[in-house]
């Protein structure tokens, strides 16, 4: 397992060094903010109220679930380990620079989520049960002429499917069961049979039950573990200044020794950066879409403006919550050593009483909970896809009983896999998203005319645009 470990960290190192994924994903998100005129910037105000507030496109029937349960699945698959371990990890490696990275990563990243996130409506088609299906496992075939858009809709869909029993499955499994066992003496057994049992029967339901599960549970764990980390901030808001200054000056100095850190340049903090910031909010991979493809919605740029809070809400908030707890509590220095143990450090530390360290306990198991569950549904609409509606309830089962496994097998080599299935994901997807932003643009352009401030209703939106959707067959629109 070791030799396996250490293969998968150097096909990571490749993967998100600094000659493939990064340069992508920083080179599209600025393509498609330039080409979408900065949306993410000049709609986000109207997107958080259609997507928090308003919450669903009312008169819209086409879909599977309402907008709001689109984006509480996404932020469900999104808002897990990675807004506490793997934050942590990149500061403890990259130093408090690497958040500034996380931030430019998630602030162009909304572009491509945006983007994505309308072409998985726009391509949807409906499933022989009568659901949507979406993604880049269609939009990449049905957008891209030739035999291009096949091989890469094949391979994104591949990479999907093996990812979500990664970084979807076994990871979060594994971290569940570890911090309940180090923080409640709860055996590893225990959790895997009750969380295995918790996914089985929520996904079974399909889109639907887990839409009803997310809604519910999402908004919960978010605003309690933010709710805790706004504490310590609060209580330390002296140090909030020193804090933020350090995060942009060594954003472009890196970060001397201290105490237990060892120190970084610049180049490793923007890979850490990059690298921890869309595995945290995974804007460019792809998944995102998948989700929004079953919303309930009259237009893909409404969807699509809703899909783009999520990354708003999981880095903007979420990962700086984390980040600027680690900083300002004085834990980003204790080394990578401690990386694992760093965020529940800093809240055991800031909050009274000594009992931050279980919020963390209980807010990670929360937040990996949900992930196994929209990871789970981005797995099952892509065996669909490979295979046809026959091979989902045989991949609910499988998928609910490697959730067991991950929690009662140590696999070093999961973290590493994960990383690289995830860029894998990735890199078609972006190539993609390159290809297909002159729809996108265009189509964002025409609706935005005409419904600036998305109250139209839905009668209105098929008056001015009769053919908000491609087709529901195999052909292949013009893009």
């Amino acid at each position: 397992m070791t030799a396996v470990a250490d293969f998968f960290e150097d096909v990571s190192a490749v993967v998100w060094g600094p000659f493939v994924l990064i340069p992508l994903l920083f080179g599209v998100g600025l393509v498609l903010t330039v080409r979408l005129r900065g949306l993410q910037f000049r709609k986000l105000g109207v997107a958080l109220r259609l997507g928090l507030i308003t919450r669903r496109d009312e008169g819209a029937e086409d879909g599977d679930v309402s907008q709001f349960q689109a984006l509480t699945t996404a932020l469900a698959a999104t808002v897990g380990t990675g807004n506490i371990v793997g934050v942590a990890t990149a500061i403890a490696i990259g130093g408090p620079g690497a958040l500034f990275w996380m931030w430019v990563t998630g602030l162009v990243g909304m572009a491509s989520k945006y983007t994505e996130a309308f072409l998985g409506v726009y391509y949807r088609r409906t499933d022989a049960a009568g659901e949507k299906s979406g993604g880049p496992q269609y939009y990449l075939r049905r957008g891209i002429r030739g035999p291009l858009g096949a091989i890469l809709a094949l391979f994104f869909t591949i990479a999907a499917i093996i990812a979500s029993f990664g970084i979807g499955n076994i990871a979060q499994g594994n971290s569940i069961a570890t911090n309940l066992d180090r923080s409640f003496g709860i055996e590893p057994w225990v959790t895997g049979l009750v969380l295995s049992l918790f996914a089985l029967l929520v996904l079974v339901g399909g889109i639907k039950s887990i839409g009803r599960v997310t809604a519910g549970f999402v908004p919960v764990m978010i605003v309690f573990y933010v709710a805790g980390a706004l504490f310590i901030l609060a209580t330390n808001v002296t140090e909030l200044p020193a804090a933020l200054a350090l995060v942009f000056t060594d954003a472009f100095t890196g970060t001397a020794a201290t105490g237990g850190f060892i120190g970084s340049t610049i180049i490793i903090a923007v890979q850490l950066g990059a690298a921890r910031g869309m595995f945290s909010n995974e804007s460019g991979m792809g998944s995102a879409a998948i989700a929004a493809a079953a919303a309930k919605t009259s237009h893909p740029v409404r969807q699509g403006l809703v899909s783009m809070t999520q990354t708003f809400i999981d880095t903007i908030i979420v990962v700086s919550c984390t980040g600027l707890v680690i900083i300002t509590t004085g834990a980003w220095d204790l080394g990578e050593d401690n990386a694992a143990t760093m965020t529940g450090t800093a809240f055991a530390s800031g909050l009274p009483g000594g009992w931050g360290h279980y919020v963390v306990t209980i807010a990670l198991v929360m937040f990996a909970s949900s992930t196994i569950l929209g990871w789970a549904y981005y797995g099952e609409r892509c065996v669909e896809r490979l295979v046809g509606r026959g091979g989902v309830m045989p991949y609910r089962i499988i998928f609910s009983v490697v959730v067991y496994l991950g929690c009662t097998v140590s696999l070093d080599a999961v973290w590493n896999f994960s990383d690289v299935m995830n860029g894998l994901m990735a890199i078609p997807n972006l190539i993609g998203l390159l290809l297909l932003s002159g729809l996108v643009a265009r189509e964002t352009k025409r609706y935005l005319d005409n419904d600036p401030r998305l109250t139209a209703t839905t009668e209105e939106v098929r008056a001015f645009a009769p053919h908000a959707f491609a087709d529901d067959d195999d052909a292949l629109p013009r893009r």
